[in-house]
């Protein structure tokens, strides 16, 4: 894969192209330094709201359907996305049409209009997804766990907010926050794929030189507190428990991260990974189960999560806990390093087949701070980790004073408690 060209206007925008010669497709995507992460409490959820207002109108296409029917017409793929510490614009169509989705995204994204008809009727919208999200108990859990983590402070809330903040957001908090957040320095443009040179830079100046230099908004920092594990169980008449359960670690910046990786990819990265051959095929417990490593600015976390048979929830618990701990006290054996390692780069180098794929991995490292490396930069940092790191990283992770668990299931006065430790 081909370098990525970085550069910097005036104003303080930041420019990533990634030209693929051999690609049908370009994907255009502008991202911001504004997430869940941003807000206050009594604004939770605006940024998301925010991302969704997007799409409903700007001066030269005040309808939502005259920004979707353009898309459309144009063949585009088109979304968006809001995440703890970020968001999201991007519209992807074959090369040829990449001019066009240019022009759309950098509308979309710098001349919103937040019609006030559009803001009433989007509320409702949002609420049913906020509903959608609560009957999603495979979703939901992996929110519980992290308000258990975090507690009440950003890092802790809900993306999409709580529907009471929802409903008393007005016109002007999107404003404020759009201007306080949405400024040159804190956005990042990104076009990947064919049709893209030096000379396509030229194209992304002529909308964004406009954007009025602001001060760049700040996020809190996020506050580590604990001294023993910690649970959440929420009852909900369903019939699978779902569970999340994993330790505190650290940020995305930390060089540990590449045995982190490597470590969950022995816990749970596949069907022949430790928590998959144990919780499913010899205990029969679950259908999925899997591990992950979700690193931030400056707070992070290794968990597992599962959808597991009620009556066998505390075995699954303990079996789990026990492979976590393993992790500290068993050297990893060459043979299955190896195997982890080549299931994590057969994943990060087929995620990457499409240009939005490409353009968000780049992207998403910008917006975090990182400097910009090829998957074949990741590859060798990922290729030198040892059992030894593996091991090491285990023993400074899996710790009773890191430990969490959230639950959904049709528990009523249920803890855990007594059986969560390492």
């Amino acid at each position: 894969m081909q370098k990525p060209i970085r550069l910097k206007f005036a104003n303080g925008l930041r420019v990533i192209l990634v030209p693929e010669t051999q690609s049908l497709t370009t994907t255009v995507m502008v991202s911001v330094e504004a997430g869940s992460e941003y807000e206050t409490k009594d604004i939770n959820g605006l940024s998301h709201f925010l991302e969704h207002m997007c799409f409903k109108g700007t001066h030269r296409r005040p309808r939502a359907i005259d920004i979707t029917s353009e898309l459309d017409g144009l063949g585009a793929q088109y979304n968006a996305f809001t995440s703890q510490e970020s968001t999201s614009y991007y519209a992807k169509s074959k090369s040829q049409n990449a001019d066009e989705i240019l022009d759309v995204v950098a509308d979309m994204y710098l001349d919103p209009t937040f019609d006030n008809n559009e803001i009433e009727k989007e509320r409702g919208v949002i609420i049913q997804e906020l509903n959608m999200y609560e009957d999603t108990p495979m979703r939901r859990v992996a929110e519980l766990f992290m308000s258990v983590v975090y507690g009440d402070q950003p890092a802790g809330w809900d993306i999409g907010g709580r529907k009471e903040i929802i409903k008393k957001l007005t016109r002007q908090d999107f404003i404020d926050y759009r201007n306080k957040h949405y400024v040159p320095q804190s956005t990042v443009v990104t076009l990947s794929g064919g049709r893209i040179s030096r000379e396509t830079a030229k194209k992304v100046e002529k909308y964004f030189k406009e954007l009025p230099p602001g001060k760049k908004g700040s996020r809190p920092k996020t506050k580590e507190s604990q001294s023993k594990p910690r649970e959440l169980v929420a009852f909900k008449d369903v019939d699978q428990s779902h569970v999340v359960m994993g330790f505190r670690a650290f940020d995305i910046h930390d060089e540990r991260k590449f045995a982190l990786e490597v470590a969950s990819e022995v816990l749970g990265g596949g069907m022949s990974s430790r928590l998959f051959q144990k919780v499913r095929d010899e205990l029969g417990a679950a259908y999925y189960v899997r591990t992950d490593v979700d690193l931030y600015q400056d707070h992070g976390l290794f968990e597992m999560s599962a959808g597991v048979e009620h009556e066998k929830i505390d075995l699954v618990i303990k079996s789990v806990l026990k492979e976590f701990e393993r992790l500290k006290t068993e050297k990893v054996s060459a043979s299955d390093l190896k195997k982890a390692k080549e299931h994590l780069l057969g994943n990060l180098f087929m995620s990457l087949e499409g240009s939005d794929e490409i353009g968000s991995f780049y992207a998403g490292q910008e917006i975090m701070g990182l400097k910009l490396s090829t998957p074949e930069e990741l590859a060798k940092r990922i290729s030198k980790v040892t059992s030894e790191d593996v091991m090491a990283v285990a023993r400074q992770i899996i710790k009773n004073n890191r430990l969490n668990l959230a639950v959904i299931g049709p528990f009523k006065k249920r803890s855990f408690l007594d059986i969560l430790r390492v």
